[in-house]
């Protein structure tokens, strides 16, 4: 790739953030060095490498690799069979420890749940994998965990080793204590003694080139027999070596020389341990320095919300709102940008500040960040494609030592372009042809597009020049683009406009900022005429764009009403058809009964007849009529029973009743409506119903009592308005960078919103970081009303950086 580019293009800072997530020096080094690929497999493999990492950031935690130390020149002496310090040992079994802490990560019972799902197609239906990119690298840690215990068990500190590191170490440091015991124990005799008391210094022991010695006044040297080790400044004191305490002294020194041998000793059989597996140990640093390295690129892109984009040969862009990464991500604006599928070149204009260049920049900056393996600060499904180089004329790099002006700088990177361009590069120009005259600045940035389009390179270039404008608009495979500018506040909004070229906004600004009327308009009289009808064809343009928006936004709305409308009238109909079949079930057991119980008294009856008939005698004429009274009573209550009276309802409402805006239900259609049509002399009403408008006779409408009462002509038109709001509201909310607070009464307001807008599902984005955002939500919307259900988000919505509601 150009150095040159990547420098204006600033991704030097990019890898200096990058450095600062790695752990180990040698991450930090690799971070350093990363360079833009340009083998799509090769990119396509890195990014899923980051992918990976960052989900299992995102589900597993963090993961440390503050063990992992630079211990190639340990290594190097292993391999040669060569004995390692205390520091370098230790260094080592830091290095085996972490391998084994990250194993464990990477083996971690929930590794199916750590991983995203990828779909494969097999003749049996949908698959999943569940493994990902880093699997195969986890499993390959060698673990060596008897090395490291070994080195610790032995080894203490840097300074410090084990007694019990060896059983010739445990004697030798035992007897080396009895034998400091014994003469600490005669050299305090004689210093505590009553007879030298006043010919010591001092009453302590001290020790001298080793060897432990008392201060002796220079007077008395002839009553302490003994070696000299030392003597004051002053000469008044001399350091003496009892002769009572030379053979212990020189006991001690033998069995210091005995105890630093066996350390060498030891650290020797440390060395040979850890030199059988060196190469295991060796091939664990590498693997440990690349997943350092990996999770780096996942925990950078965590910081800025990164997403893996989609990358392609075929000079397509597509870029949904990216976010320049080194701009403050509270207060940047997302843009969008697109090229190569129905353009190959996009000429930006707009006012200065107005965010072309950070447009020009962004573009740029994803191509490098996307083919070095990185996340880019964008939405998912955001595609990149892969070029041989990418090429960015922007800044201003005059030379005073080499004589070279704005216009001669500039010209002499476009000319280095123009030589090393193909039709797989990428070409980004801030203020192309500026620096010298208007005419022939336009002219040559007009041929010098041309030249490269027709080459078949991708190309982003801003400028001031109407010409380029025109020129976008009269040539195939060109697009104009702008970015946004508020009159009315004098501010830039920092959208990014494509298919409208930048309109001047000269004399609306200078007006607005006092500058008299009549020097607007001799101004506007030195302007061509046909500088005017562009300006006037841009500001049609706007005022088209504008338009189509906003029928385009009436047109979904209208649409969404119209699917629940449908789904409302199919739920109904489904139900009245559960309840027809339950109903007609229940009336034929009812029948059944009534008819089998029919059947029994039926029965009974003939039988008591047939029996009074052939006995006349027996026949009780009251019993009888008994009988029959009761009989006819029960047939009565048959008859009844079959005739459920279902009161009619009417209407009782005169003509004069009615009012605009009246809430009625419609009882032929068993619906609710609003008055929007007073009664005629016929009575006939309009009425809405949803978006249905009809009329309706007043007979079949009763007016619905008002729960609250009247509302100022004010509040009507306060709550006309927030219908009016609620019917455009957006799908979704972004919190990200709110406090719990914050986000909770953004959230609660929109939900209000939300729910007059009557949809059904929205989507709350909150990004990922430490979870604490996205617990407090939860939190709030477990307790609200309006909420049916929530959930995080899937694979391609944006995971758990998002939640999903459900009103």
């Amino acid at each position: 790739m150009n150095k040159r580019s990547m420098r204006v293009l600033e991704f030097n800072k990019i890898l200096e953030m990058l450095t600062g997530y790695a752990a180990s020096d040698m991450a930090k080094r690799r971070c350093d060095r990363i360079k833009p690929q340009r083998d799509i497999n090769v990119i396509n493999t890195h990014q899923e490498e980051t992918r990976d990492a960052l989900l299992r950031l995102n589900r597993q935690g963090n993961v440390s690799f503050s063990g992992l130390r630079d211990i190639h020149a340990s290594i190097k002496r292993l391999e040669v069979k060569g004995a390692l310090t205390t520091s370098e040992l230790l260094d080592v079994a830091a290095v085996i420890n972490t391998a084994m802490e990250v194993k464990a990560y990477g083996d971690g019972s929930d590794l199916a749940d750590t991983v995203t799902a990828r779909n494969s197609e097999t003749e049996s239906g949908t698959v999943f994998d569940s493994y990902d990119s880093l699997t195969e690298r986890f499993n390959q840690l060698v673990p060596l965990e008897y090395i490291s215990s070994e080195i610790k068990r032995c080894i203490i500190s840097v300074d410090e080793i084990a007694d019990d590191a060896s059983s010739t170490l445990k004697s030798i440091c035992k007897k080396i204590k009895l034998a400091n015991d014994k003469l600490h124990d005669q050299l305090l005799k004689i210093v505590k003694s009553d007879i030298s008391k006043d010919k010591l210094q001092d009453s302590i022991i001290t020790m001298r080139n080793g060897r432990y010695c008392i201060p002796v006044k220079q007077e008395y040297r002839s009553q302490f027999p003994g070696m000299i080790h030392d003597r004051s400044s002053s000469g008044s004191t001399l350091f003496i070596e009892p002769m009572a305490v030379v053979n212990l002294n020189n006991e001690i020194k033998e069995l210091a020389n005995e105890e630093l041998i066996e350390i060498e000793e030891i650290l020797a059989n440390l060395s040979n341990l850890a030199a059988d597996a060196v190469e295991d140990i060796a091939f664990n640093l590498e693997l440990l320095v690349e997943l350092d390295f990996i999770f780096a690129k996942a925990k950078f892109a965590r910081s800025y919300n990164g997403s893996q984009p989609i990358f392609n040969t075929d000079g397509i862009i597509d870029i949904k709102q990216g976010r320049h990464p080194l701009l403050e991500k509270h207060s940047v604006v997302p843009v969008d940008i697109r090229l190569g599928e129905e353009y190959n070149l996009l000429i930006v204009t707009g006012p200065n500040t107005g965010g072309k260049t950070v447009s020009l920049k962004t573009l740029g900056l994803f191509t490098l960040m996307g083919q070095a393996g990185l996340h880019i600060p964008a939405l998912e499904g955001s595609k990149l494609s892969v070029f041989d180089d990418v090429f960015a004329d922007i800044g201003d790099e005059q030379s005073i030592e080499q004589s070279l002006s704005t216009f001669s700088s500039h010209m002499s990177n476009i000319v280095y372009i123009v030589d090393h361009a193909s039709e797989n590069s990428l070409c980004l120009f801030d203020e192309l042809g500026g620096g010298t005259d208007p005419v022939e600045g336009a002219a040559l940035a007009i041929a010098i597009l041309n030249h490269l389009k027709n080459m078949g390179a991708r190309c982003m270039a801003t400028t001031h020049y109407s010409e380029l404008k025109t020129y976008a608009l009269s040539t195939e495979n060109v697009e104009n683009a702008s970015c946004e500018f508020d009159i009315k506040t004098l501010q830039p909004t920092y959208k990014l406009m494509i298919g409208i070229p930048g309109k001047s906004n000269a004399f609306a600004i200078s007006k607005k900022l006092g500058l008299p009327d009549y020097i607007i308009a001799s101004a506007k009289e030195n302007v061509d005429s046909d500088s005017v009808d562009m300006e006037s064809l841009i500001a049609d343009l706007e005022r088209s764009k504008k338009s189509i928006e906003e029928d385009e936004r009436a047109i979904e709305q209208y649409k969404k009403e119209v699917e629940e409308l449908k789904s409302s009238l199919e739920e109904k109909e489904k139900n009245i058809k559960e309840k027809r079949a339950d109903i007609l079930a229940e009336a034929r057991q009812e029948a059944s009964e009534i008819i089998d119980e029919a059947k029994e008294l039926a029965d009974k009856t003939i039988r008591d007849y047939n029996k009074w008939r052939n006995n006349p005698e027996k026949a009780d004429m009251r019993q009888m009529e008994e009988k029959r009274g009761k009989l006819r009573d029960k047939l009565k209550s048959y008859e009844q029973g079959g005739k459920k009276e279902t009161p009619k309802r009417t209407s009782h409402h005169k003509a004069k009743d009615f009012r605009i805006g009246d809430t009625v239900e419609v009882i032929s259609m068993d619906a609710r409506g609003t008055i929007t049509a007073l009664p005629d002399a016929n009575g006939i009403a309009g009425v809405k119903m949803g978006i249905l408008n009809s009329r309706l006779p007043i007979s079949d409408l009763i007016i619905i009592p008002d729960q609250e009462p009247k509302q100022s002509y004010g509040a009507k038109a306060k709550n006309s308005a927030i219908k009016g709001k609620a019917m455009f509201i957006s799908p979704e909310i972004n919190v990200i960078g709110k406090t719990v607070d914050e986000a909770v009464s953004l959230i609660d307001k929109y939900l209000d919103d939300a729910a007059l807008s009557h949809l059904e599902k929205v989507t709350i984005i909150h990004g990922k970081g430490t979870g604490a955002l996205r617990n407090g939500i939860h939190q709030f919307l477990k307790k609200h009303p309006l909420v049916k259900s929530f959930r995080a988000g899937e694979y391609g919505e944006g995971e758990y950086g998002v939640t999903i509601v459900e009103l």
